[in-house]
C-alpha cells in the first residue's frame, strides 16, 4: 500500500491555558484547545476535581462538558481529581492509496494534541489523552503508560461520556444484551427518550437541530473490547460509555499490561448527515497497512447459493451442496462479469456436529462435491471461489486450514456466527486477519460487530455484516424499504456493509410473506438494483438465483456497478425517508437512490460531474410500480455537470444511473 506522509509534527490549532473554575470544578486546573483545521470544531479538555471535555460546532455546544477516564478492577477510578499539563501539539497531513473502498485515495488532515494528567492525591498516577480534530469531528484515546503501581491492570468500564449539548432526535440500533450479532432495526427516539435499561450499539446518529447531525463510533479496537451506550438516567441527555464483558471473568472488560492505548472515541459533525457518509475518519484513525504488497486484494461481485436455498429454475440437475450447482453458478458468474462465487455452509464434512452448522473439518470436502474438478472448472471461467466457515472452527482448524485454500486457490473465507465483541473476539478478528493475509485469502466477517477501520490495517478483510440484512426475509418482514434507508444513514457510517442486495422477487407489502425458499422481497426491483450502489462492500454477493437475473434488463447494470470506488458524494437524503449517493469509478458515475414508505420525486443536480457531455443511462420505477414492484424503465438522457436528473421514486421504490463520458 503507498503511503505518502506530507507533514508531521506541524504545531496544531491547540492552546494549553490556566483558567479559574466555575461550577463544580475547584482548585486550579488547565484548559486543552484543539480546533479542527477549518476552525469550525472545537475541542476542549479540562482537569480539576473530575477530568472532562466538551465539543463546539460553528460555536455552538454539540457536546457539553462530560466526564473522561478508566475504571478498574480493586483500585479507585481514574479521572477524578486530575491536574493536566501541556502535550505536544502537532499536525497530520497525509493521502494514502487503499485497495477497497468509498474511495482509492484517502486524505487524512487534522490537528493533534497529547495532554498529560496526573491524580493530585496518592497513587498519583497518569493517564495521557491523545486527541485529534478533523473538519469532519474530534476523536480522543486514553494511553496508560508504564508505572509504578498500574503495570498490571482490569478496567472494569471507562467513565467515557457524551453529554449532548441539547435535544434531539436519535436513531438508535437497541440490542438485548452483549452477545448478538447487530441485526436489528433502527429506532427514532428523542434522545432523552432513551431508556437506561437500553444498550444502544454504535455507530449512534443524532440530529440536533439547528446545530448539526453527529454521530458516536469508535476506532481501532485493538486488545480492548467494544464500546456501547447507555442513557445516564439521572441527566436527560447524557449517555454513557459500557464494555463489552470478557467471557472468562464477567466483572471486567480489559485485562492487561502497561503501556494500553484504547480505541478511539470518535464524534463524527456534520451540518448534512449524508457528510458523516462520505466521512472516511474512522478509517484515518486506524494504523496503516500492514500488508506491503495489495495487488492480490481484488474486490468485486460474487453469486451466492444460499439467498434462494435449494432452488433453480429451468437446470437438468438437482440443486444443492453438489458439483453440478456450483458450476451452474460459476457459468452465471462468468456470463455476468462477476470475480467470485460464494460457497455457503454445508461444502465441509461434518466431523462432530454444533451449532450453527459448526463441527466441521474445513480440510474435507464433502463427496457431492468434486472440488478439484470445481476449482479446474472455476479457473476456466476466470471465477474464483469464496468458503464460507463457522469461526468455531476456523479458531480450531486455521493453521491446517488456510495454507490448504491458498493451495487449492481459494479467493476468501466468509467467517460467520461471532456475535460477540469482548476483548478476546476482537482478539480473534485480528489474528485471524492477519493469518489470511499471510495466506492471500480475503476476509468477509459475518454474524459481526460493527466496522472499526481494521480494513485500513488489515485490507484484505473487505467486509463485514454487523446488519440486519436481506436475508431476513427468509423468516420475518423486517427488512421493509425504510429500513434500508435508514441503514444508508447509520450502520453505513461505520464502514463496509455485507447486506447482500438484490433480491428481485419483488412484491408489495401486501403480497410479501416470509419463506426459506426463493424468498420475496418488500420494495421495487429498482430499489434493489439501486443498493449496489447506496450500499458499500467490496465483496458483494448478488442475492438471488441465476434465473432470477437472467434476461432482466437490470442484470446489464448489476453487471456494470464497481464493487469499490474513487470517490463518493451523497447527493441529498432525509433519515429513512429517502438518499441519493453517487459514486465514480475511473470517469464513470453511478448513482443510486433509494426511497421508503412514501416514495419521493426529486432533481438531483450533477455538479460533481467533470466537464463534457456524458450519457446517463437510468434505470426507474415503471409508473404501476407501486403495485408491480417488478416493473421498470430503462431510459437515456444525455447530460453534463450544468444539469439535473429528473427521480420519481414509487413507496418503496429506487432509481440506479450509470452515467459515462461522451453522447
Amino acid at each position: 500500500m503507498a503511503t505518502t506522509r506530507l507533514a508531521a509534527t506541524i504545531p496544531a490549532l491547540c492552546m494549553i491555558a490556566a483558567a479559574q473554575p466555575t461550577g463544580p470544578r475547584t482548585g486550579l486546573f488547565y484548559v486543552m484547545e484543539l480546533r479542527s483545521p477549518d476552525g469550525q470544531i472545537a475541542m476542549q479538555i479540562s482537569g480539576g476535581s473530575n477530568l472532562t471535555y466538551e465539543v463546539t460546532y460553528r460555536g455552538v455546544p454539540v457536546i457539553a462538558r462530560s466526564l473522561m477516564g478508566l475504571e478498574f478492577q480493586g483500585q479507585a477510578a481514574l479521572g477524578p481529581n486530575i491536574t493536566i499539563a501541556p502535550g505536544s501539539p502537532g499536525k497530520i497531513s497525509e493521502q494514502y492509496l487503499v485497495p477497497a473502498g468509498k474511495a482509492s485515495t484517502i486524505r487524512n488532515e487534522c490537528n493533534t494534541a497529547t495532554v498529560e494528567a496526573r491524580e493530585t492525591a496518592t497513587p498519583n498516577r497518569r493517564l495521557t489523552i491523545e486527541a485529534r480534530a478533523y473538519n469532519e469531528g474530534v476523536a480522543f484515546r486514553y494511553l496508560l503508560p508504564e508505572q509504578e503501581g498500574l503495570s498490571d491492570f482490569k478496567i472494569t468500564n471507562e467513565r467515557t461520556q457524551f453529554l449532548m449539548g441539547r435535544e434531539g432526535t436519535a436513531y438508535p440500533l437497541i440490542l438485548r444484551n452483549y452477545r448478538t450479532s447487530w441485526e436489528d432495526n433502527y429506532h427514532t427516539l428523542p434522545i432523552s427518550g432513551l431508556h437506561p435499561e437500553y444498550l444502544i450499539a454504535m455507530p449512534l446518529l443524532m440530529e440536533l437541530p439547528g446545530t448539526a447531525y453527529v454521530a458516536i463510533a469508535e476506532a481501532n479496537i485493538e486488545n480492548y473490547s467494544g464500546m456501547y451506550l447507555q442513557h445516564d438516567g439521572r441527566n436527560a441527555l447524557a449517555l454513557n460509555a459500557r464494555l463489552s464483558p470478557r467471557i472468562d471473568d464477567p466483572a471486567v472488560s480489559v485485562t492487561g499490561k502497561t503501556p494500553l492505548a484504547t480505541p478511539w472515541r470518535v464524534i463524527l459533525i456534520g451540518s448534512e448527515p449524508g457528510r458523516l457518509i462520505e466521512s472516511n475518519m474512522v478509517l484515518n484513525l486506524n494504523p496503516p497497512s500492514a500488508i506491503a504488497d495489495t495487488s492480490w486484494i481484488k474486490p468485486g461481485k460474487a453469486s451466492w447459493d444460499w439467498w434462494s436455498g435449494p432452488y433453480d429454475e429451468g437446470v437438468n440437475f438437482r440443486p444443492g451442496k453438489n458439483t453440478e450447482t456450483i458450476k451452474h453458478y460459476v457459468d452465471f458468474s462468468s456470463q455476468a462479469g462477476f470475480e467470485y462465487f460464494m460457497l455457503d455452509a454445508g461444502w465441509a464434512v461434518v466431523v462432530r456436529g454444533g451449532p450453527s452448522d459448526s463441527g466441521v473439518d474445513l480440510t474435507k470436502v464433502r463427496p457431492e462435491i468434486n472440488m478439484p474438478e470445481v476449482l479446474d472448472y472455476a479457473r476456466s471461467k476466470n471465477v474464483k471461489l469464496w468458503l464460507w466457515a463457522h469461526w468455531t472452527d476456523v479458531d480450531r482448524q486455521m493453521e491446517a486450514a488456510f495454507p490448504l485454500y491458498e493451495k487449492w486457490g481459494i479467493a476468501g473465507v466468509k467467517i460467520d456466527f461471532m456475535d460477540r465483541d469482548d476483548q478476546q473476539m476482537v482478539d480473534f478478528y485480528r489474528r485471524t486477519a492477519k493469518f489470511a493475509a499471510e495466506h492471500h485469502l480475503m476476509v468477509d466477517f459475518h454474524g459481526a460487530y460493527k466496522p472499526d477501520g481494521l480494513e485500513r490495517t488489515w485490507p484484505n478483510v473487505l467486509t463485514r455484516e454487523g446488519v440486519l440484512g436481506l436475508e431476513y426475509n427468509k423468516w420475518s418482514g423486517r427488512v421493509t424499504p425504510e429500513h434500508n434507508v435508514m441503514l444508508a444513514f447509520t450502520r453505513l457510517i461505520a464502514g463496509p456493509m455485507d447486506y447482500t442486495p438484490g433480491g428481485f422477487l419483488n412484491v408489495t407489502r401486501e403480497e410479501f410473506q416470509p419463506r426459506n425458499l426463493h424468498p420475496m422481497v418488500m420494495g421495487t426491483r429498482a430499489h434493489q438494483t439501486a443498493l449496489f450502489v447506496v450500499y458499500l462492500s467490496p465483496f458483494e454477493m448478488v442475492s438471488d438465483h441465476p434465473e432470477a437475473y437472467q434476461g432482466q434488463k437490470e442484470l446489464k447494470f448489476l453487471s456494470a456497478v464497481p464493487a469499490t470506488w474513487d470517490e463518493t458524494r451523497v447527493i441529498t437524503g432525509r433519515v429513512g425517508e429517502y438518499i441519493a449517493v453517487a459514486r465514480r469509478k475511473g470517469r464513470e458515475w453511478f448513482i443510486g437512490s433509494i426511497a421508503g414508505r412514501n416514495g419521493v420525486e426529486l432533481d438531483l443536480p450533477l455538479e460533481f460531474l467533470g466537464t463534457g457531455d456524458y450519457t446517463a443511462e437510468i434505470y426507474s420505477d415503471a409508473p404501476d410500480a407501486d403495485v408491480h414492484p417488478m416493473n421498470t424503465v430503462v431510459g437515456q438522457q444525455k447530460v453534463n455537470r450544468a444539469g439535473r436528473i429528473h427521480v420519481k421514486m414509487a413507496p418503496g421504490g429506487g432509481q440506479a444511473v450509470h452515467i459515462r463520458p461522451g453522447v
